[in-house]
């Protein structure tokens, strides 16, 4: 059997199904991440649960899915670069339908748990696939189509989300994977059965992957249930994060001095994989967290109703997906670096944009900021993801693209958590500030009190009111702050892009260039 790298790439429309098969995949597991939040309180009262166990239904694929992906090298050397992606995609077409059957919560979390777990390997190999379809010179393009689905999808998530349960009934979030799962695994085993990698029989290192699941599953726990359980004046909270810590240090330990481990660690002795694994980890962590942030401000705060959020999100990727082809064209033109610097300094002009709104920003003030990001969006993968692999060897792109990849999951995550806490955190401080400024002995107070008495209202109401308007503005002020120091982080990351080593783009993106 011929190695892949061996192979002629891809040709005309060969080519053209086989990235769209394979983003097709991609954007159906990247869409599984965010398409259940919306729907969390129709499959809580579905089940007759509250919505803080319904929660589960969340965390459950999120810990699976982070245990599986960094294994993705290890698995793939075991079966096979095609077999496992198109196995992948099968089982968790599978699993969409099981989740759509489950007719209790414990049935739902156990189906979301597998669905979880086959998706580990199908971002970090649809990457491998797409670079052995195209020829060297065109790989950028390969990672333009990967790119935009990547950034798109979790936009997309919560909007299809919460349209389907409106018009019809939450199993169909689950449902609509299905004809999607089929016809991507069909067309990706057509177009690449015979282009599969060599395989060999390798030891399972059992204690490497007991202490992975071990300390990943509790690290992942403890970032979606911290703030719930308000963080580390929880004992579970503090024996969570404990457990994570020391489990990583012996996962570390023993990966390290084991011959065959499930994770290649020694991928972080090379220069720019680290450096861009790095970057891009970080830079994902800090967008993700302004993702979770703005609709949870429009919904709560802003009085807009969650399909009007979700188009306020939306515009996000119209600029992602017009220019991600062209920036893909030209990779083997530039220097990456250069590309991914004028990410991050879009992102930080767009999170300054975002720390100037205020509790009367109209539609399209709010909008602008996300028409601006599409651009930089653009931007970021591509040139990120071409630089960490750039010195890695063809044959352990798989691997390396797992572990980049879990990193990321995980920064994402962490994003999340962080600037959820901090927002409302800083937000009750504000609120504190903010009700010491009032008094009915101030003027202004006392005018605006005035007035809403003379209008019918009781001083009950008036206050209650005066209250929400204070919440209101509290929480635009923390949100402000936020965007503010995203902005500060950007431009941090544009320095550290940098201390990658200088690589030809058309190199970049195919690895062995030592």
């Amino acid at each position: 059997m011929a190695a892949p790298d061996s192979l002629p790439p891809l040709e005309g429309n060969q080519r053209l199904l086989a990235t769209l098969a394979l983003s097709l995949a991609t954007f159906m597991n990247v869409l599984d991440t965010t398409i259940a939040n919306v729907s969390l309180p129709a499959i809580a009262g579905d089940m007759g649960v509250s919505p803080n166990q319904g929660t589960w239904v969340i965390t459950s694929f999120a810990v699976a899915n982070a245990i599986s992906v960094p294994l993705t090298g290890w698995l793939t050397q075991r079966f096979g670069q095609v077999r496992l992606f198109v196995a992948s995609v099968l089982l968790f077409t599978l699993a969409s339908f099981l989740c759509g059957t489950a007719t209790s919560l414990p049935m739902l979390i156990a189906f979301r748990v597998l669905q979880g777990a086959v998706a580990g390997p199908m971002i970090p190999l649809s990457q491998a696939l797409l670079l052995s379809s195209y020829p060297k010179a065109k790989a950028g393009m390969a990672f333009a189509a990967w790119s935009v689905t990547t950034l798109v999808a979790p936009v997309m998530g919560p909007i299809l989300g919460g349209w389907i349960s409106d018009n019809f009934s939450w199993p169909w979030i689950f449902y609509v994977n299905i004809p999607a799962g089929l016809l991507a695994g069909w067309a990706v085993w057509r177009l690449f059965k015979a282009r599969e990698t060599a395989t060999r029989k390798l030891p399972i290192d059992i204690f490497g992957l007991g202490l992975l699941v071990v300390w990943v599953s509790c690290l992942q726990l403890t970032l979606d249930k911290g703030k719930e359980l308000d963080w580390f004046n929880s004992g579970q909270i503090v024996a969570l994060a404990a457990t994570a810590f020391v489990g990583f240090c012996f996962f570390v330990v023993w990966e390290l001095g084991e011959e065959h481990p499930v994770v290649d660690l020694t991928l972080f002795k090379i220069r720019n994989f680290t450096v861009a694994t790095l970057a891009i980890s970080l830079g994902y962590g800090v967008f993700f967290g302004g993702v979770v942030l703005m609709p949870l401000w429009l919904q709560q705060y802003m009085g807009y109703t969650s399909t009007w959020a979700g188009l306020t999100t939306a515009p996000v990727g119209i600029f992602a997906i017009i220019l991600s082809p062209i920036v893909g064209k030209n990779m083997n033109k530039v220097d990456p670096r250069k590309v991914a610097s004028v990410a991050f300094i879009i992102f930080a002009l767009v999170s300054w944009m975002r720390s100037e709104f205020t509790t009367q920003a109209d539609y399209w003030t709010l909008i602008l900021p996300q028409l601006v990001q599409g651009g930089a969006m653009a931007c970021f993968f591509i040139p990120l993801v071409s630089i960490t692999l750039s010195q890695v060897n063809p044959q352990n792109i798989p691997s390396a693209s797992g572990v980049s990849s879990f990193v990321r999951i995980t920064c994402g995550a962490l994003g999340a958590s962080i600037f959820t806490t901090l927002w409302e955190s800083r937000a009750n401080l504000h609120h504190a500030q903010l009700t010491e400024s009032i008094s009915s002995l101030r003027p202004e107070s006392a005018i605006t009190l005035g007035q809403l008495q003379g209008s019918g209202i009781t001083d009950a109401q008036s206050l209650g009111l005066m209250d929400r308007l204070i919440t209101q503005q509290a929480f635009t002020l923390s949100a402000d702050e936020l965007f503010l120091a995203s902005a500060v982080i950007f431009l941090a990351l544009t320095a550290i892009v940098w201390f990658a080593k200088p690589v030809k783009a058309a190199a970049a993106v195919v690895g062995g260039d030592h």
